[in-house]
This record gives C-alpha cells, structure tokens and sequence, in this order.
C-alpha cells in the first residue's frame, strides 16, 4: 500500500530504516519533518471541523491526534512494524519507535509528492479519530488534578525518576503522587509525555 505511494521509493525506505546501537539514521531527519507536516494537517483538519471551538478546545483535541500512543496505533495499522528495516527486532513492537516511525513516513511523503498527498493520505485515517470525542477531551494532566481537588487531595507532584537511551532518542520515567491518593509510573520521548502517562495512569487506578 505505501510503496503505491512514493515515486521516489529510496524515501521511504529511508524513513523505514532505523538507527543500529544508537548510531544516527536518516529516519530520524524525516521523523523531524514529518511531525511538522503532521502538526500543520491536523491542526488545519480541526480548525475547519470545530469551527465553534476555542483555542483551548482544539489544543486538547489535537494533543490526543498527535500524541506517541495514537501514532503508535497508526504504525501498527498500517503495519510499519513488520516493514521496518532493522537488525534490531524488538524495536518492531516499541511504541516510541512505531511512533518516530510513523511520522518519518509522513515526512518522506511529504518530501516525494508534497502537502496534499500526505493530507489524502492522512484524512481517512485521522477523520475517525476526530470524532471520537463529542466534546473536547481534557488531558490527564488537567483531569487529574481536577478529581484530586473535587475529592478533597492535595494537588499531583511529578518526580523524574530515571532518564535512559541515546541523546537523540531518550525515554523518561516519571512517577506522580498524589497524598492520600497513591501514586502511578509513567515513560515517554519527553517529561511531559511521560507526565501525562503517569496522570493516565494514577486515574485509572483510582476510578
């Protein structure tokens, strides 16, 4: 299916092909590109969708569009895993890579055949997910921080807990405790993506 896509058929193969032991690869530049690309279609797809919602609104709807679990839902949809060029195999199954993945692809389509291509060939795949939500979700973060104080718990503190991987591909742990409420682990690329796992997380368990 994506192979159909490209005209220049080294792009995407390039955007397919990872690092070895931590050494730089071209995915990585188009996964840079790519996020871009990615951010400006969904951004544009939201604004002409929402057109009553405010900034705040379509902010909240478009973090949960672009974040590391959505792309990595993607990667496995479209099968990026299996057609990922590594002697490393258990990268094939790693959310963060899915996602680098993903949106390097974005970026070499980008490259090979412009704007509109990537946005016919993102729209069926993202529409659904834009209407999933009736109204605008509220990140965990927010969410959390909301239960605490509606049931009476000091407000979340997040802790970094360990910091692993190359410099260009690093994963944070962070952990977030709520007093007299529990706490929760959450990993990411980022500390705020971990933050926001580790509120996802601390709210399922308390509901």
């Amino acid at each position: 299916m994506l192979e159909k896509l490209f005209r220049n058929k080294e792009l995407l193969k390039q955007a397919l092909t990872l690092s070895h032991h931590g050494k730089s690869a071209p995915y990585e530049r188009l996964e840079f590109l790519g996020d871009r690309v990615l951010g400006l279609i969904i951004a544009d797809m939201l604004y002409h969708t929402f057109d009553k919602e405010k900034e705040g609104e379509l902010a909240r709807r478009f973090t949960g569009l672009v974040r590391e679990e959505t792309l990595a839902q993607i990667a496995v949809q479209l099968n990026l895993g299996e057609m990922m060029i590594t002697k490393e195999h258990e990268l094939r199954a790693n959310r963060s890579v899915l996602s680098d993945v993903c949106e390097a692809v974005l970026g070499a389509l980008y490259l090979d055949s412009g704007l509109e291509a990537v946005r016919s060939f993102m729209e069926p795949i993202w529409t659904p997910l834009l209407h999933m939500d009736k109204k605008a979700p509220k990140d965990a973060k927010s969410a959390l921080q909301e239960w605490a104080q509606q049931h009476g718990h000091k407000l979340p503190v997040y802790t970094l807990i360990d910091k692993t991987g190359e410099e260009h591909a690093p994963r944070f742990i962070m952990q977030v405790d709520v007093d007299g409420l529990g706490q929760a682990i959450g990993e990411g690329t980022n500390k705020k993506t971990a933050e926001q796992t580790a509120a996802s997380n601390l709210l399922k368990q308390v509901k």
